[in-house]
């Protein structure tokens, strides 16, 4: 099990108990850890300088909150964002949350779920200093994480939101992959969502407007299910259903 070097930080403390972490003294000789540096914690891995970090008020988040086209983004489209109608969103697979973070700032009101404790001990943290930051605490506001398989959660929710957004990890040319260190430590860590398919059928139980399924451009549809229609980009498309009760 990963771990999480404290380094005195009481906040660190509080997220490894919440999600179960175990507290380690230095790095282990292989493999990933956690460590709480310059007031966030971050993914590392062993002999390896870089870290990843959830980060919502400073970096490519806050450039993408400024400068990211509001509303004409594709994933805002997708999901059937309008000015003045903010939308109930569960994002099932929150990974970084970037996504999430993205609609949230565009008004939506986003429950994150991540089955991954040390996904989720980022986020909170991500989410804690965005809770105290002037700029973004409103956008902090309209974002709850919640510690929990998907595939469970969403069998047995009562509850129903306007739209359930899907992103589950796909795996990616090894150059491309590569390229993303971030993404590459998710993935060497947390492993591929073999489980994705299962998904889609409870999501469409869920949803009341929509479900909105990310995917690279060249990528299946998820479980075989042609979507109703779609939002294509570059390299990234939005399959969108609409719900089933059945």
């Amino acid at each position: 099990m990963t771990g999480l070097i404290s380094n005195g930080s009481a906040a660190a403390e509080v997220l490894a108990n919440r999600f179960g972490l175990p507290l380690q003294e230095a790095p282990p000789a292989q493999g990933h850890y956690l460590v709480w540096e310059n007031g966030m914690l971050a993914l590392a891995e062993a002999g390896d300088k870089a870290r990843v970090s959830v980060d919502f008020v400073a970096g490519a988040q806050a450039h993408r909150r400024k400068f990211g086209g509001g509303l004409g983004q594709p994933v805002a489209r997708a999901v059937g964002l309008k000015q003045g109608q903010p939308l109930t969103v569960l994002d099932a697979t929150a990974g970084q949350g970037r996504d999430a973070f993205v609609l949230a700032s565009l008004g939506a009101t986003v429950t994150l779920l991540e089955r991954s404790a040390v996904a989720c001990a980022l986020l909170a943290d991500g989410l804690a200093r965005a809770a105290a930051d002037e700029a973004t605490a409103p956008i902090a506001a309209r974002m709850q994480l919640v510690h929990a398989d998907a595939l469970q959660w969403l069998r047995g929710c009562a509850q129903q939101f306007e739209v359930v957004f899907l992103d589950p990890m796909f795996p990616e040319p090894g150059k491309r992959a590569k390229s993303k260190k971030d993404m590459a430590a998710f993935q060497t860590l947390i492993g591929g969502d073999v489980d994705a398919d299962g998904l889609l059928a409870p999501a469409r139980r869920l949803a009341t407007r929509r479900v909105v399924v990310k995917r690279p451009r060249i990528a299946p549809w998820l479980n075989q299910q042609k979507p109703d229609f779609d939002y294509p980009g570059e390299s990234t498309r939005f399959d969108a259903y609409l719900p089933r009760c059945d």
